[in-house]
């Protein structure tokens, strides 16, 4: 099989068409979230906080050079309020994922309890059916 056809079948399988479908969705939701946690959580935590805003979180490792009013060298930063921003993101982002997983699991339960229920009414076999019938006939039956 040649290298271009056997990408093409790869390519094209259900699996991959459906990653590439999340990665879209994925991407789609982490705008959402990180717009809810920017926009909306983070203004009123920093305010609680003493009006700091977490992107602005930082130490010092070295200061920036200048020379005649031009800053020639940075200053080297430790960026830790980013990280805050971006862990508080992720946990955001961790517990949607958590309570949509958790829905379809509980839909995913019910349908397959449905089934199984079904497959065992349909899988008796005659002998099985006159038996059943016997044993309720017989607990209807008044006890002398």
């Amino acid at each position: 099989m040649g290298f271009i056809s056997e990408f093409k079948e790869f390519a094209s399988k259900g699996n991959v068409m459906d990653l590439a479908v999340g990665v879209v969705i994925g991407a789609a939701f982490g705008k959402i979230v990180a717009s809810f946690v920017n926009d909306v959580l983070m203004p009123p935590l920093g305010i609680i906080i003493g009006g700091v805003d977490f992107k602005h979180l930082k130490i010092p490792l070295k200061s920036a050079v200048m020379e005649n009013g031009k800053v020639v060298t940075e200053a080297v930063t430790l960026n830790y309020g980013n990280f805050i921003q971006t862990l508080v993101d992720f946990l955001i982002i961790a517990f949607a994922i958590f309570l949509l997983i958790k829905a379809i699991n509980r839909l995913k339960r019910k349908k397959v309890e449905t089934v199984v229920a079904e497959e065992v009414v349909k899988k008796l076999t005659h002998e099985e059916e006159l038996l059943t019938q016997i044993r309720d006939l017989l607990r209807e039956r008044p006890r002398v």
